[in-house]
């Protein structure tokens, strides 16, 4: 599964991508207001470089171990510790500096993108070893992140607040487009004029606002507290979307699972051109008419779901269920009030969508 090794762009939802909920995890670690973010501010302000490793259980054969230190970690004690020269080396849990003045020996045969000594070196034992390493550099003031094959530059909170604020307003502007695209794709249902490409376009405006999202939500990890109103902001743009989507593909595709599937494995820039998702999900080269099965408008009236079902299953979609008469719906309910409810609940959905309403 392809990862960005700079984690600036996510590959796709993290709901569905494991290797980058493992780095989120590891980036909470190192949130504003916790003890090691604090040991690590306070050594880039005192103008101090620094190697720290937490250990992982598979360290051992790439360090030699220096002075065995074995006490409990404080932000003070590893801040005096980087003064010495190699490699500080934390347990597994981070509550206990176990060594200090350790040198680090990976394999040289391992490809890094480094110049200094001290990245390089960072970089290859994480490689190497899969742990949690970080190169804080004295020249740069700056504190660099590996985990595996990922290297992620830590930023101040001012710097993440500005461009998680920059992030928010690109999202921001996708969730109107996406609005607008929706109120359209409605009419287009309603009036059974839809087409493969109008499906394709409208997943691909759910899927941008995934991968935007997904950014801003890295950010809120390394904010931690601080990103309390982004957090709300976000989740305000984003709500109910995930849901709406999923029954687009429910209406749409007969094997919803290995559609998103598809949507997983596409990158952001073959993403950003609608005609490639089209091409991808329907295997297509043309345009063509397709009708829903209709969960996603009959889910907006206030129909049981046993009766949604029950519609679907007997017309098979929208198209025919919006075109049949009174007497053959009435053979889904169970009594004429429930019939002339749902006629009335069709009528009220149709005058909305009319009028460009968000339902």
């Amino acid at each position: 599964m392809k990862v960005n090794k700079e984690f600036d762009l996510p590959v796709s939802k993290e709901r569905r991508e494991m290797p980058r909920k493992e780095f989120i995890d590891v980036l909470k670690m190192f949130a504003p207001g916790t003890s090691l973010r604090t040991a690590l501010n306070d050594i880039i302000r005192a103008n101090m470089g620094a190697l720290i490793v937490v250990d992982n259980g598979n360290i051992d054969g790439v360090f030699e171990k220096g002075f065995r230190i074995n006490a409990k970690f404080s932000s003070q004690r590893l801040m005096e510790l980087a003064k010495m020269d190699g490699a500080i080396i934390l347990s597994r849990n981070m509550k206990k500096i176990v060594f200090a003045n350790s040198l680090l020996i990976p394999d040289h045969n391992i490809p890094t993108r480094e110049t200094g000594t001290r990245h390089k070196a960072a970089e290859r034992t994480s490689v190497q070893t899969g742990a949690i390493v970080l190169a804080i550099s004295e020249r740069k003031n700056k504190s660099t992140l590996y985990y595996g094959d990922i290297r992620y530059e830590l930023m101040e909170s001012s710097e993440i607040l500005r461009r998680a604020a920059e992030t928010m307003q690109i999202l921001e502007k996708q969730r109107d487009v996406l609005g607008e695209a929706l109120n359209n794709f409605n009419l287009l249902e309603l009036n059974k004029i839809v087409t493969i490409n109008d499906v394709a376009s409208i997943l691909q405006k759910f899927e941008v606002i995934h991968r935007v999202s997904a950014i801003v939500k890295k950010y809120l990890v390394e904010l931690g507290k601080e990103g309390l109103v982004v957090n709300l902001r976000l989740k305000d743009l984003t709500r109910g979307l995930e849901k709406e989507e999923d029954l687009i593909l429910k209406d749409y595709f007969e094997k919803k699972t290995l559609t998103e599937k598809l949507l997983e494995k596409m990158d952001f820039d073959f993403l950003l051109d609608p005609e490639n998702v089209s091409r991808m999900l329907f295997e297509e080269l043309h345009d063509r008419p397709i009708s829903p099965r209709g969960w996603r408008l009959l889910s907006k009236t206030n129909i049981l779901e046993k009766y949604i079902e029950a519609l679907i299953a007997r017309f098979r979609n929208l198209d025919i269920i919006l075109s049949r008469n009174e007497r053959e719906l009435c053979e889904i309910f169970e009594n004429e009030g429930l019939c002339a409810f749902f006629k009335k609940e069709l009528y009220n959905l149709r005058e909305k969508i009319s009028l460009g309403k968000q339902i």
